[in-house]
């Protein structure tokens, strides 16, 4: 997975686009992509690789590095959380 910020909607349209070319001229036959009508968060899908292009409110907002993040809930914590 890659996470990157555009400055803007059109920014991160433009570079939504300038992917799905770069990888259609390296043999991919289709790219999907997702969030192109709002332009918050465009998604491309890659194959083996997802990219998800943000806004840097948007990116803040969804903080999806967070899933990567070492730190885990406390033992008593957990414990609560499954009583």
């Amino acid at each position: 997975m890659i996470v990157a910020s555009g400055r803007s909607q059109r920014q991160l349209l433009t570079m939504a686009d300038h992917l799905a070319e770069k990888l259609k001229a390296k043999g991919t036959r289709h790219v999907p992509t997702e969030g192109r009508a709002r332009g918050d968060w465009v998604l491309v899908d890659a194959g083996d690789v997802i990219v998800h292009l943000f806004r840097p409110e948007i990116r803040a907002h969804y903080n999806i590095e967070k899933m990567w993040s070492a730190e885990l809930p406390e033992r008593d914590e957990a414990l609560a959380l499954t009583a």
